[in-house]
């Protein structure tokens, strides 16, 4: 069965970088997203390669490693990969299914035609995104 509309802004809502959208905002993302099944063992993200996909967890658990070892388990409503969103960057870290995985996949190119053509969503993200990487200030 597939994921509700509502489901699916509900996900992306979750998502820090989307923080500033309004509903309407995270209902044109959701239009974008794309929903996969993966099977145990499937390799969604390999370090150091270049990607352009962003991830939300619907259903399974997917291992996070860096340098080969084992940073953490994300699972239902986790989500993975939104940098790629933005830049080129290599990926820091492999990314694999640990059991039958159920998600939605927003992919560079629709996602920066949606800042094209919503300039609103671009600039919370770019709000959203100076947020994040500013430095906190004492």
């Amino acid at each position: 069965m597939r994921l509700r509309r509502d489901a699916k802004i509900e996900l992306i809502s979750r998502v820090p970088l989307f923080a500033g959208c309004s509903r309407r905002e995270l209902g044109r993302i959701a239009a974008i997203a794309d929903e996969l099944h993966l099977a145990p063992g499937s390799e969604l993200m390999r370090e150091g390669a270049h990607g352009g996909e962003f991830c939300v967890l619907v259903e399974g658990s997917v291992d996070v490693r860096r340098r080969g070892r084992s940073v953490r388990t994300l699972s239902a409503g986790d989500f993975f990969g939104e940098i790629a969103l933005l830049t080129d960057a290599p990926r820091t870290a492999t990314v694999t299914a640990s059991q039958h995985v159920r998600m939605l996949v927003v992919e560079r190119g629709a996602f920066r035609r949606l800042l094209e053509d919503v300039p609103a969503i671009r600039d919370k993200v770019l709000e959203a995104l100076a947020a994040r990487t500013a430095p906190d200030v004492a």
